[in-house]
């Protein structure tokens, strides 16, 4: 004992020595993205939000310290995501999801463990954003004829489209943008409690007019590059929902091996209603045919039998639905059992005793079951000593019982239960039960054993590789024999085939095609009714499935510069037999290196100076007893696709009348991964045409990651749009290439003088609402606007007093909340300065507009001029005012003095409640200084400012700076 203490304490220390030297440490690890992310963001706790479109590609690499190598396992918040995707993915350093879809958002977790001190543990929050085609239903409610030519009805169009994030509606009939107010016989609202995921548009009375095409188009404002998705319906005064006929009988009861047709028809519906037949199953055979609305299920079988529905749709009113009921008729499950006296509960049963013969028979339709006893082969009556009874023919599984009294020698026999339906085309079922004398004493028999259940030599545990056939087995005796019946010890494990109980009449189990994840143990038991009162037996089998090491990475992409060096590493995740034998790697079809492996879990292969012929696609197969697992590398020297620079607003850069230019900006993606770039290959085209223009650029010196590199495009043809291809060149050829179109934007004022907006036109002047802020700003008039909720707040008429003109105005009730945000942006006034090799003296311009804060919520209105080249949170107001300023508009006059081209931008900010409408009218950009700028200038007022108080005339030069990136 001592030795041993001496030997541990001696362990103790030197696993004490190596820790002090620090070669083991606990595991650390972080979170790194990459892949089509849309915006990566920190919120609120440090939680980290990665955001990304449907259908792209999630890389997150999970990146660890430690020693020995922590192992990585990722998981999901509902528990492991390994039943989603490849073990290379779940146990590998990178999760990677290919085609994203919206159910796999959520928060995933990379765990590191080395067994030494806690696990470590980061997580991200992947969201996924979408945007699905919308759909228009249509409802009416119908009232008295007033006049011949259309009814007094009333039409709701309601239009839905799932997203993320929530979507954004607006009307259209024909080319006429609908808005609330615009038509006083149209009503556009979502329903309480919809949080805008429905729009709704109300028609009242309906109109000859209201008879047209209506478009729903459904925005999330261009978020992760999501464009609009429209829908068309159109309504006539013959608009109806849809009615169907079945031409078939309910229920249709058939034999196994038919055919059966179930026929839908249309009889009526406007739009022409679309058929489709859904089964109670939840999903239609496989072997089912569907034509114009009529559904053959050929060669019936008893997993065919359900409730099949016939669906019309055509978005008006309710889907029409018609059902009906397939049974087709069967004999299955017989089994049977024996009650001894209830008196004696042995296995003996005494002469001159009672004994019970039990028979169960599942049966479709269960009304159809018939039952018959035979003794030894001839029909058995109901007798005093040999009662016959049946349960009631409706119930499922159908029983009948032999009742033996006084049971005497004469008794000995076959018993057979046949159970048969009426009307036959089924065959029948029948159960023999030996009844004899066996045992010695003449006062009693033995006609019973009970079971036994065991399993054969050698066969548990079993061994096979993965995708061989496998059979379990277990042994069963008895008299008479059970039925076997098998399942997984872990009580949730599905069988091979989806279900939890298999029966065996010959107690084997035949895997077919077997996985790893079929590995485990099997359990194997006597049925209930096993024709002996006896507790089940029970066995079990264990299970072992061999399978080729999972490796990473699968598929990894390398690309380095010629002479450089290069080494590809491949690991083994895990393997069964977990023993790796050899590994090969291979360059093409060339076997570069083959080996055994030590204690390690990789193998590495290197190369000191990269040529031209040592690029191509390596493969290193790592194999063990079941097969390989194989690595594959794609070493290349191509430098990677450039990146273009989409930040700088407006294209135009050259002022001639017929021709225009842009300034072509990009970065190059990772310059020192490769060769150094020595020139671009610029190709040009004409959208719609096929010919190519190409040149090249050259390239002096390296390029350094994030240098913003910039080209002149010239001569480009107004108003044509172009085709841009790059592709970097490197001593080893031509790289990735990247596109994109450029498209002329046309100067909305090339010598502006004078610009007025006073919003009583549906294109309100060009005006754009910003894709970026929290809502819009909505073109509205007193005359249409509801102030029944918030009647203190917002204009009673426009700028000059009439309640028909129109106004841009926030609407600050439900769901906006405080700080919300709506910005207006004009179109781009494209003025050169009165000398363009100098800002020394700009041109001056009288910006002024007219504004209606009231309401106790008011938040702030702020105006702002952004040049070219600019962003929105580059360019500082020029006017900000904020607070109740009573009710009345106001006017702001700002003289400005732009170096460029610019917008003028206005931002409406919500305030702490719904009284907080916010309204601006009479916009106007006029040549020159202001005049006579409103008195009394204060800016930033707040809701106490006196009602005499008028915001400040700002003077205001710019400055513009050129960066690198």
């Amino acid at each position: 004992m001592d030795g041993i203490i001496c030997v541990l304490g001696l362990l103790t220390l030197v696993l004490e020595g190596i820790w002090s030297q620090g070669v083991y440490a606990p595991p650390t690890v972080r979170i790194a993205h990459s892949g089509h992310a849309c915006n990566v963001e920190e919120e609120r706790f440090s939680e980290r939000v990665y955001t990304i479109r449907e259908g792209e590609t999630l890389e997150l690499s999970c990146l660890v310290t430690g020693h020995p190598r922590p192992q990585i396992r990722w998981t999901k918040t509902a528990g492991s995501v390994s039943d989603r995707f490849q073990d290379s993915s779940v146990f590998n350093e990178t999760l990677h999801i290919s085609k994203i879809q919206r159910h796999q958002g959520g928060r995933y977790y990379c765990k590191a463990e080395n067994g030494l001190g806690s696990p470590a543990i980061k997580s991200i929050r992947v969201d996924v954003y979408y945007l699905d085609e919308p759909v228009v239903t249509v409802h009416q409610s119908i009232g008295e004829a007033k006049e011949q030519f259309y009814y007094e009805r009333t039409v709701f169009l309601r239009c839905v489209a799932n997203s993320n994030p929530p979507v954004r509606y607006s009307w259209h009939r024909g080319r006429d943008v609908l808005s609330q107010g615009s038509d006083k016989g149209v009503e556009i609202y979502e329903p309480f409690f919809t949080q805008g995921e429905t729009k709704i548009l109300k028609l009242k009375n309906l109109r000859p007019k209201d008879y047209a095409n209506y478009s729903c188009i459904a925005s999330v404002r261009n978020i992760c590059g999501i464009a609009d998705r429209k829908v068309i319906f159109r309504l006539t005064n013959k608009t109806a929902p849809a009615s169907i006929k079945l031409l078939v009988e309910d229920p249709i009861v058939v034999n196994p091996g038919q055919t059966v047709s179930l026929v839908c028809i249309p009889t009526g519906g406007e739009p022409a209603p679309l058929l489709s037949w859904t089964s109670s199953s939840g999903s239609l055979p496989e072997k089912s045919v569907l034509k114009d609305g009529t559904l053959t299920l050929p060669a019936v079988t008893s997993a065919d039998a359900g409730a099949y529905s016939c669906i019309a749709t055509n978005n008006v009113g309710n889907p029409a639905k018609k059902t009906t009921t397939i049974i087709v008729r069967a004999l299955k499950n017989g089994r049977f059992w024996i009650t001894p006296d209830p008196y004696h509960n042995d296995d003996n049963i005494q002469i001159g005793r009672e004994v019970k013969i039990s028979c169960q028979v599942e049966a479709t339709p269960p009304e159809e079951l018939q039952f018959s006893w035979l003794k030894n082969g001839r029909a058995l009556r109901s007798s005093e000593r040999m009662v016959i009874t049946h349960t009631d023919p409706d119930i499922s599984p159908g029983n009948t019982h032999l009742d033996i009294i006084d049971l005497k020698f004469t008794d000995f026999g076959t018993y057979t239960c046949v159970a048969a339906l009426r009307g036959g085309g089924i065959a029948e079922i029948s159960i023999d039960v030996n009844i004899s004398s066996t045992t010695v004493p003449p006062l009693f028999f033995s006609f019973l054993v009970p079971p036994t259940l065991t399993v054969p030599r050698g066969k548990s545990p079993l061994v096979v590789r993965e995708g061989e056939t496998v059979e379990l087995e277990c042994l069963v005796s008895g008299k008479p024999k059970p039925i076997i019946l098998w399942s997984r010890s872990d009580k949730e494990a599905p069988m091979p085939d989806g279900s939890m109980q298999t029966e065996s009449l010959d107690g084997v189990l035949r895997i077919l095609n077997v996985s790893r994840e079929m590995s485990g143990s099997y359990r194997c038991q006597t049925s209930q009714y096993n024709g002996f009162n006896v507790k089940p037996r029970e066995a079990e089998v264990q299970l072992i499935v061999q399978y080729p090491p999972a490796v990473e990475p699968v598929f990894l992409e390398v690309r380095q510069g010629l002479s450089r060096s290069v080494s590809l590493l491949c690991r083994v995740l895990r393997a069964h037999p977990s023993r790796v034998l050899r590994f090969e790697w291979r360059l093409g079809s060339r076997l570069l290196h083959a080996g055994h492996f030590d204690s390690r879990d990789d193998t590495e292969y290197s190369v000191r100076s990269l040529t031209r012929e040592a690029y191509g696609e390596y493969t290193c197969d790592i194999i063990n007893e079941a097969g390989p697992g194989r690595c594959t590398f794609l070493l290349t020297g191509k430098a990677f696709a450039p990146e273009f620079y989409y930040d700088t607003y407006s294209p135009l850069w050259q002022n001639r009348p017929r021709v225009y230019g842009y300034k072509l900006q990009w970065t190059q993606m990772n310059p020192g991964a490769v060769d150094r770039i020595m020139a671009y290959r610029l190709g040009i085209r004409q959208t719609g045409q096929q010919r190519w223009w190409e040149q090249e650029i050259p390239v002096e010196g390296n390029i350094q990651k994030g240098e913003l590199i910039t080209h002149n495009l010239t001569e480009l043809i107004r108003p044509e749009a172009y085709v841009v291809r790059l592709t970097p060149i490197t001593r080893f050829g031509e790289g990735d290439s990247t596109t994109r179109i450029i498209t002329y934007s046309a100067p909305t004022n090339p010598h502006l003088r004078e610009f007025v907006c006073s919003f009583e036109e549906e294109p309100v002047c060009l005006f754009t609402q910003d894709k970026n802020d929290d809502f819009d700003w909505t073109r509205h008039s007193a005359a249409t606007r509801d102030t029944k909720y918030t009647p203190n707040t917002g204009p009673s008429g426009d700028r000059s007093g009439a309640r028909q003109g129109f106004y841009m105005y926030i609407e600050t009730s439900r769901p906006r909340k405080e700080g919300d945000t709506a910005r207006l942006l004009s179109p781009v006034f494209n003025v050169a300065p009165k000398n363009p090799y100098s800002i020394t003296s700009p041109p001056a311009y009288c910006f002024s507009f007219y504004y209606h804060m009231y309401g106790k919520h008011i938040g702030s209105l702020n105006a702002f001029v952004k040049q070219k080249g600019q962003s929105t949170s580059d360019a500082g107001p020029v006017w900000s005012l904020s607070g109740n300023q009573g009710d009345r508009w106001r006017q702001a006059k700002i003289s400005i003095h732009p170096v460029s081209s610019f917008q003028v931008i206005f931002e409406g900010i919500r305030g702490p409640g719904i009284e907080g409408d916010i309204a601006i009218d009479d916009v106007t950009l006029e040549e020159g200084e202001c005049p006579d700028p409103p008195s009394n200038p204060i800016r930033g007022a707040s809701a106490h400012t006196a009602s005499s108080i008028w915001p400040l005339s700002v003077t205001l030069f710019f400055t513009v700076f050129v960066h690198q990136r």
